[in-house]
């Protein structure tokens, strides 16, 4: 697999160390990856809604992939 290196703020490394530390993944990895599926799902449902809306609508109400990521997690710790 190829390696790639990020810059994270503080507190997003804080919540992936977090997320393995509870036992929700197994590895830092795991988490990036997981992040990186959510992300590029919004961006494929956001190219979606702009061919059935128009620009504006979907600017004002689309959401950050953070917030998705966030209510994923929430969803996770719910379940589980």
């Amino acid at each position: 697999m190829p390696m790639v290196t990020v810059s994270l703020s503080p507190q997003q490394a804080a919540g992936i160390r977090a997320a393995v530390d509870t036992g929700g993944y197994a590895s830092s990895s795991e988490v990036v990856r997981e992040a990186l599926r959510l992300w590029d799902t919004a961006r494929k449902l956001g190219d979606i809604k702009a061919d059935l809306l128009d620009d504006e609508s979907v600017a004002s109400g689309g959401r950050c992939v953070a917030d998705m990521f966030a209510d994923h997690e929430a969803q996770r710790r719910r379940s589980a």
